[in-house]
This record gives structure tokens, C-alpha cells and sequence, in this order.
């Protein structure tokens, strides 16, 4: 067990920066199964952050099936039983690979977002309420919004309640994130493109806060369509300067043919 986390970085999203910091102590196996987490009383001391933002933090956890509460006893890490496919993806920084990252984020992000309206609760709808006003505070503010961004489809995912989706989506993160980078890129260039991505985050939490399972496939569904033609519309210029410059920091190579 590590002897102290550090303390979180002061400003938006304190609890998923606890909740991460205990789940990467987690995964590299420095918390091993059975092992007890610190009091709320210490982690509240060793991040700086309130009990209520440690309480989120380890109801995160908790919701990926990475620790347990024992009643009377603490909190403890469970069994890691599910690991994402180890994917063998390297870097490319052509318009196409990040077309096929976004075809990979349509197939999750639909059924992530079908689950999320038939299992969410209020405060599901309050934390992707909020995760929308911030992006649009740091587009505002003249951010390009991608962590806010990911924030968003991170609170959605939450609202699913399925481990296996949420593991695969926190696996594929830093390939998921580098193409919202460059959709992002692109959308900020254009104040039409801009609208469409804030009018279609809207459908998808409304189909959401109505329970409406298909019509938040739907959205999400047309929500990674738009921006695949959205890319596709990316003017040339884009493409020899910011485009493959952000695409770049998706990994080396395509992924290995799979044996015949």
C-alpha cells in the first residue's frame, strides 16, 4: 500500500481525480486484492479534498467493480476478474485511423448510452448536467473542451452500471481521447460544426433523462455518425497542419492482422 497519495490538483472533476489515482494503485497491482484502503479520514487528508468528494471517488470505484464495502470493516480492493482485449494499436496520422477510432466509439458509446437511460438515477442526471455546462464554460472560455468532453461521455458511461463497458471505454482511453482531439480540433473551426456537436449532446441526455433506451441509441448513434462526416468534411488545410499533427499522438501502427 502506498504511504501517501498526492493531493488533488484544485478544480473541477476532484472526485475522478481520487477515484483514479486509487484505481491506477489498483491496476499496477500496489493495492492487491483483499487489501484494505485507507480510512475516508486519511484520504481525505492525503488528497486535501472533503469527505463527500472521497465518498464520489470510492462510489466510482466501487461501480467498476474495483473495491467493496464491508459493513462494520472498511473498504477493500476485490478481484480484478476482467481485463480489456490487449489490443496491439500503434499510431498512425492519417484521417482514416481516426475515422476508425470514432467507428470504434459509435459502437460503444450506443449501447453505453441505451443502458444509461433505462439505469441512471438523479444523481447520474445531475453529474452529466454538470459535466455539460463545464464543456460549455471551457469552450466559452476559448478551451477546445476535450477533457470536458470525455468527462461527459465518462458520466454517461458511469450511468450504465456495467464494468465490462466502462473497464473497455478506461482501457481504450488514451486512443479514445487523442480522436476527440482531433474532432474537437476540427469542430472548433467551423461555428456550424460547434452547434451540431452541442445540439446532439443534448438529444442524447434528453432521450437519457427520459428513459428512453432506443432514442439514446439512436442519438448516440448519430451523435458519432455526424462526426465521422464532419472529419470527412475537414478541409485540407486542417489536414496538413493541426489534423495530423493531434492524430499523431494516437499509438504507432495499425493493429496486427488476426491468424487466418
Amino acid at each position: 500500500m502506498p504511504a501517501a497519495f498526492k493531493p488533488a490538483t484544485p478544480g473541477a472533476y476532484l472526485s475522478d481525480q481520487v477515484a483514479d489515482a486509487m484505481a491506477a494503485e489498483i491496476r499496477a497491482g500496489r493495492l492487491e486484492a483483499g487489501d484494505k484502503l485507507p480510512t475516508e479520514a486519511t484520504l481525505v487528508e492525503q488528497f486535501s479534498v472533503s469527505r463527500t468528494v472521497v465518498r464520489e471517488a470510492l462510489s466510482r470505484l466501487k461501480s467498476l467493480s474495483l473495491v467493496e464495502s464491508r459493513q462494520g470493516s472498511g473498504v477493500y480492493v476485490k478481484e480484478i476478474g476482467f481485463s480489456p482485449l490487449n489490443f496491439d494499436v500503434k499510431s498512425s496520422v492519417s484521417r482514416q485511423a481516426v475515422i476508425q477510432m470514432v467507428e470504434l466509439r459509435r459502437a460503444l458509446e450506443a449501447e453505453v448510452a441505451a443502458l444509461a437511460a433505462q439505469r441512471r438515477n438523479e444523481a447520474d442526471l445531475k453529474r452529466i448536467r454538470k459535466s455539460i455546462t463545464l464543456l460549455d464554460q471551457a469552450v466559452r472560455a476559448g478551451g477546445d473542451g476535450v477533457d470536458e468532453d470525455v468527462q461527459y461521455h465518462r458520466a454517461i458511461a458511469e450511468a450504465a452500471r456495467n464494468p465490462f463497458l466502462i473497464s473497455t471505454l478506461e482501457y481504450l482511453g488514451q486512443f479514445l481521447r487523442g480522436a476527440t482531439r482531433v474532432t474537437r480540433a476540427n469542430e472548433a473551426r467551423r461555428a456550424d460544426f460547434a452547434r451540431q456537436v452541442l445540439d446532439e449532446h443534448a438529444l442524447i441526455v434528453s432521450a437519457i433523462e427520459a428513459g428512453d433506451a432506443e432514442a439514446a441509441r439512436r442519438a448516440a448513434t448519430s451523435h458519432m455518425d455526424n462526426a465521422i462526416a464532419r472529419i470527412e468534411q475537414a478541409d485540407p488545410a486542417f489536414w496538413q497542419q493541426t489534423g495530423v499533427e493531434l492524430a499523431s499522438a494516437l499509438v504507432a501502427s495499425k493493429p496486427k492482422r488476426l491468424p487466418d
